[in-house]
């Protein structure tokens, strides 16, 4: 037969090279030192900050995308606004914007959010997507050690049939940045090693600063950022605004380090 445009490939190597090539990587990051989980704008934002570091970062998302709603900006309309100084991260990843107001900037939700993803990617950062946190690996004191996740579509089968046994990944510092859910510290929570507050109605000027001024370690091993910090604390909420959680993000990752750093022969 006549050769083609394409190279001479067929199913099965195709099929290997997504088998094999997955579970490479898998296994490489089944221990790490940071676990990002929810890739919305915050966790992208601290997930790069530390690739660029030189540290090993997985972002655990549940969905099939990445960006949460930093692709679709506020009432389905796909603009995202930032209060200054905020468009400096846009700055860093070449997203064009304009000033819409003094201290207002506005930018195109598709653009900064793809362009975000890609420089989470250029950093090094590895994404398991379609996955959700199930439990926690708790060690002495209840120290967060990593994750236990599945498969997020085991969690729409009939119950009868969901003896699905997830698998853990280790890590050194975990980080919940999975928005209003909270949903890492609710496995705590679930626990009654702490308590949430939920977060309050939407004061976009208070929730930027609060937010921002409260990303941080809230249990040893675990860090809070983006609106999951609003949830944990019982801050208002900030709408269709992102600035708070790219420098929450960026905040969330120093945090990290400081961690990590302190952790060096442990």
């Amino acid at each position: 037969m006549e050769r083609g445009l394409f190279a001479k490939v067929g199913e099965k190597e195709i099929t290997r090279a997504i088998l094999e090539g997955f579970a490479a990587e898998l296994g490489e990051y089944l221990e790490s030192d940071c676990i990002v989980v929810g890739g919305g704008p915050a966790g992208l934002v601290a997930a790069r900050e530390l690739a660029l570091e030189g540290r090993k970062v997985l972002i655990i998302e549940k969905n099939n995308y990445l960006g949460g709603g930093f692709w679709l900006g506020g009432f389905l309309m796909n603009k995202v606004t930032l209060r200054d100084p905020a468009q400096e991260v846009l700055d860093e990843i070449g997203v064009p914007y304009r000033e819409w107001s003094p201290g207002l900037f506005v930018a195109d939700g598709p653009h900064a959010c793809s362009r975000l993803i890609a420089a989470a990617c250029d950093a090094g950062v590895k994404i398991l997507n379609m996955a959700s946190v199930e439990d926690l690996v708790l060690r002495e004191g209840n120290r967060v050690a990593g994750v236990v996740v599945n498969w997020t579509p085991v969690q729409a089968l009939p119950r009868q049939i969901t003896c699905v046994d997830p698998v853990a990944l280790e890590t050194r510092v975990v980080v919940d940045a999975t928005g209003h859910d909270a949903e890492v510290v609710a496995k705590l929570e679930e626990r009654g090693v702490l308590s949430t507050k939920g977060f309050g109605a939407m004061w976009v000027e208070s929730s930027e600063d609060q937010v921002v001024e409260k990303t941080g370690e809230v249990h040893p091993g675990l860090v809070v950022t983006g609106m999951s910090v609003a949830t944990f604390y019982g801050l208002p909420r900030m709408g269709p605004t992102f600035g708070g959680m790219l420098l929450s993000g960026k905040k969330a990752a120093h945090q990290c380090m400081r961690m990590l750093d302190s952790l060096v022969g442990v």
